[in-house]
């Protein structure tokens, strides 16, 4: 008892995540986030003209579904890597290779070079995710990790709020090319806000008793490269749908080594706070897409309004984000994911009752916001969870995995409802078809949710006197 007081007492004592002490530390991170976040969307937006100008229609679908694919490698190498020799070799080194991307982007005169550069963009993308998560579990005690992630939430969110405009007018203005080469210089001074920390972190010793796992990354690839294969295979006619679903099961029996053990099972504790994250992203994510292509072909809107819809949710996935990190010592973990799946659950169901029946969309709209609040009380306590249940030895395999299961859930989702629209296109029920299936995940989702067992207060208390030691030992 008297280590929970002692832990408890250093909790209230402890400062906050924009204090002197994590100032740097937090904005670096969250600014490496929010760069990767406007890359991914600021492409959307100038992909058709990038397109037009390298005469490259024919790889449009790969410029996208490549760094998708790349981003799950990473993951897995800067996962093992930083179990071995800390996060910070392993975020410098996918830092650089982001960087090389953008200037192979910016620099591309054909659009071979250009997809190439996106491949390099997803490598590092997804390893930066990954080594930021080790960063943080070894910087930031744990009763601060929700208010970090929610930080995180926010840097993904608000690049959707302005990201695409921004794009768009840099793309008129000047050149598509200045969208990746305007990010370089910005790459490199979050990073340097981040070098105090990394040099603490840097004289941490290593654990060279882990081991590097070849077999893995060999499973990292083959994942990567059936996600490419359903992105490409699902558009051939007769046979694509086929192919497609055999490429899934295989992304599926690849990704299985990549988690921990049980969670395609989803086994309580840490493999379902795995699988959950899967499941929200392939609900979620699977809905968003075509809310502004239902609000246009159905309703009549304007692109400008349809889109709308995404930015009230995004705004508040971000409030919602806060607030969870507000009420970090009321709100449970476990009341935390279960509202937050419920809610998601309600949006897309009020979705398909609204195109099912015809209803006003102003009902779709307004679920949205629900659906979008839901996504930020529950996606940063996951990433806060995840971590409470690693150790040191495993803070890299843990955090991949997470970042593993959010990406290939999202991917599958948008495969298979890419299918489902299209085979029930000829019916009239293909965006029906589409919430019927993103609402049958989400009730699966829901009902794992209660399965994350919450951490008790002993373990709580041990969680934190480990953060709060390392970050003592980081900050001296």
């Amino acid at each position: 008892m008297p280590r929970i007081s002692s832990s408890m007492s250093a909790r209230k004592s402890t400062p906050g995540i924009f204090s002197r002490e994590y100032l740097w530390v937090t904005l670096g991170s969250c600014s490496l986030v929010f760069l990767g976040a406007f890359e991914s969307l600021a492409v959307t937006t100038i992909m058709p003209v990038v397109s037009a100008d390298l005469n490259g229609a024919s790889l449009y679908a790969l410029a996208f579904a490549g760094p998708l694919a790349t981003g799950v490698i990473g993951m897995v190498i800067a996962g093992n890597w930083a179990d071995r020799h800390g996060p910070v070799r392993p975020l410098y080194t996918a830092a650089l290779i982001f960087t090389i991307g953008l200037i192979i982007a910016g620099t591309a005169t054909s659009m071979v070079v250009f997809v190439a550069g996106r491949l390099f963009q997803g490598l590092g993308t997804g390893a930066v995710v990954v080594a930021l998560y080790v960063v943080l579990a070894r910087v930031f005690p744990s009763h601060l990790h929700p208010s970090i992630f929610a930080g995180f939430a926010a840097a993904w969110v608000v690049p959707s709020l302005i990201g695409p405009f921004l794009a768009g007018a840099i793309a008129e203005q000047f050149s598509w090319h200045w969208v990746f080469l305007g990010v370089v210089g910005l790459v490199v001074l979050a990073v340097l806000m981040v070098k105090p920390t990394l040099d603490k972190l840097a004289k941490q010793e290593a654990d060279t008793s882990v081991p590097w796992v070849l077999s893995r990354i060999a499973w990292a690839v083959v994942a990567a490269f059936s996600v490419v294969a359903i992105s490409l295979l699902s558009e051939l006619p007769t046979i694509g749908g086929v192919l497609a679903g055999i490429a899934a099961l295989v992304a599926i029996i690849a990704a299985r080594p990549l988690l921990p053990a049980g969670t395609l099972l989803a086994r309580k504790g840490l493999p379902s706070v795995i699988l959950l994250r899967g499941l929200t992203a392939a609900a979620f994510f699977g809905a968003e897409i075509y809310l502004p292509y239902v609000l246009i072909a159905k309703y009549d809107y304007s692109p400008t309004l349809a889109g709308l819809a995404l930015t009230l949710g995004a705004v508040s996935w971000a409030l919602a984000s806060w607030l969870q990190g507000a009420l970090s010592e009321r709100l449970t973990n476990a009341g935390s994911t279960t509202i937050g799946t419920a809610l998601v659950l309600f949006a897309i169901l009020a979705v398909f009752i609204t195109v099912l029946f015809m209803l006003p969309s102003a009902i779709a709209i307004a679920a949205w916001v629900f659906g979008g609040a839901g996504m930020g009380l529950m996606y940063p306590r996951i990433s806060t969870m995840t971590l409470a249940m690693s150790t040191p030895a495993n803070q890299g395999f843990n955090s991949a995995a997470l970042s593993i299961s959010d990406s290939m859930g999202g991917a599958l989702s948008l495969a298979t409802t890419g299918i489902v629209f299209a085979v029930l296109a000829s019916a009239g029920f293909s965006f029906a078809g589409v919430y019927a299936f993103t609402v049958v995940i989400a009730v699966i989702a829901l009902i794992i949710a209660p399965r994350i067992a919450e951490i008790d207060t002993l373990e709580t208390a041990t969680s934190l006197a480990h953060g709060d030691t390392v970050a003592a030992d980081v900050a001296s």
